[in-house]
């Protein structure tokens, strides 16, 4: 069932849909009579299921049958920090790491960083935020991962209580392999998880010893150096099974 996001609730049982939504699911998708799409409230908790009982040329009423509140999103909020990296990879990440519940995404400019946003970032963000949208609608989460941008380090903004690792991929080379398996097992329900990814390049020393001031704990992500942009997949795909499937929280 097609999964819309509402940024105003509804006044009544019925309502009309609003012009974004009617395009896709009225123009695109050729929604007809009893056809039902879900839609995630403002609280963004809420999921309200409703059935097409009219149909004009570019939009539709709804008729509301059932509404619920499922639990869908990881017990602990999650921020990913991304190295810019070159090409289409940011939008690779975006869509995926949206589908394995990343709650903010910060891309940064690193030493070795190849991409350079600069002036365009605000652009290269709203493209981006769009594709966080569609993932979200696609994979029936609650919530779009908030995306921002960062020109260093040094502009990161973090809260002093969140829990942060780097993916250090030295710590890989010399077989370290607790240090993650360590920090997951330390996490309980509402707190705040942050990830570290370097670019292609990898990140500098220097810039480990920074983050490590900062209270970033350098961790392996198992015995294979893997692509910037699938080691932020590896790192949330880990941390659902620690989370979710294992149950340790």
């Amino acid at each position: 069932m097609q999964r819309y996001f509402l940024d105003n609730r509804p006044q009544s049982d019925r309502f009309e849909l609003p012009d974004d939504v009617a395009h896709h699911f009225v123009t695109v998708l050729r929604a007809k009579e009893d056809d039902m799409a879900e839609f995630v409230l403002p609280d963004r908790k809420t999921i309200m299921v409703a059935k097409v009982v009219n149909v004009t040329d570019k939009n539709a009423i709804m008729q509301v049958l059932e509404s619920y509140q499922p639990q869908v999103e990881l017990p602990v909020e999650t921020t990913l920090i991304i190295g810019l990296s070159k090409g289409d990879k940011p939008d690779l990440v975006v869509q995926k790491a949206t589908e394995l519940g990343v709650s903010h995404l910060i891309f940064v400019e690193t030493a070795w960083s190849v991409a350079h946003w600069g002036n365009k970032s605000d652009k290269k963000l709203a493209r981006l935020q769009k594709i966080a949208k569609g993932a979200s609608e696609q994979s029936h989460r609650l919530k779009i991962p908030m995306l921002s941008y960062a020109e260093s380090l040094d502009a990161l903004s973090l809260p002093e209580a969140a829990i942060k690792v780097v993916a250090w991929e030295e710590s890989a080379k010399q077989g370290e392999k607790s240090a993650l398996a360590h920090v997951f097992s330390e996490l309980t329900p509402g707190d705040h998880f942050v990830g570290l990814i370097g670019p292609e390049g990898g990140l500098k020393a220097t810039e480990l010893t920074h983050l490590e001031q900062l209270g970033f704990t350098p961790v392996g992500l198992g015995p294979r150096i893997l692509r910037a942009e699938t080691a932020p997949l590896y790192l949330l795909s880990a941390l659902s099974f620690a989370l979710e499937l294992n149950e340790l929280v």
